[in-house]
């Protein structure tokens, strides 16, 4: 860990566990009404913009592929829909490799956050689920946006933006890191090859790597 930090900020899907691949899953169904090319441009959508928030996701979908203005009343029914296929899958995705051991190493030694497109209120109840939330000092989700997660955690802890750093997967984490003058570090899944091309910062494959 760099001289200086004292607070850590992690992502979560793809980052901490392998659940990406069960958001994909749960739009495939949630769109398969509407045929087997839109099920398509949805789950390549989905895959290459993680930490996005359902909500941004599915009005986009609706919008762009469907051409249907959703009320705010059919994007809540669609987006209990969506939880209630996730929830269960993410509780028990597999751990990203040494993720949760890097976890309970840096938990007592630094603040530790966590800041998803995941609702918060889901969250907590993964986390809760999981038996890992007494690791973090702040959980933050939708629908706040990221930039706003990393702006609430400076100013709650004390911490100035060098004294932070961000484990993210998604052009919204490392956008969020940017804006803020957080460092920020590429966890590499199969779902971002996209972001190798255009970061020259740091990357992992995974935590094992720091321990």
């Amino acid at each position: 860990m760099h001289k200086g930090i004292k607070g850590i900020i992690f992502d979560f899907d793809g980052v901490i566990v392998k659940s990406i691949q069960v958001k994909s899953e749960a739009f495939a169904e949630l769109y398969a009404p509407y045929g087997v090319e839109i099920v398509k441009k949805v789950i390549e959508h989905h895959e290459s913009n993680g930490g996005m928030s359902r909500f941004e996701k599915i009005i986009n979908y609706h919008q762009t592929f469907l051409n249907i203005e959703l009320a705010e009343t059919e994007l809540s029914v669609l987006a209990d829909q969506f939880s209630d296929l996730v929830v269960d899958g993410v509780t028990t995705a597999p751990y990203m490799p040494g993720a949760l051991e890097y976890i309970q190493n840096n938990y007592g030694k630094y603040k530790l956050f966590i800041s998803t497109g995941t609702p918060t209120n889901e969250i907590k109840k993964i986390l809760e689920k999981r038996s890992i939330i007494e690791y973090f000092d702040g959980v933050f989700g939708s629908p706040q946006k990221k930039v706003y997660h990393i702006e609430q955690i400076l100013s709650k802890s004390g911490f100035e933006f060098d004294e932070v750093i961000f484990f993210g997967d998604s052009d919204t984490d490392l956008n969020a890191a940017k804006l803020m003058g957080v460092e920020f570090i590429l966890v590499s899944n199969d779902y971002n090859a996209h972001l190798f091309r255009k970061y020259k910062g740091r990357i992992i494959n995974d935590f094992t790597e720091l321990l």
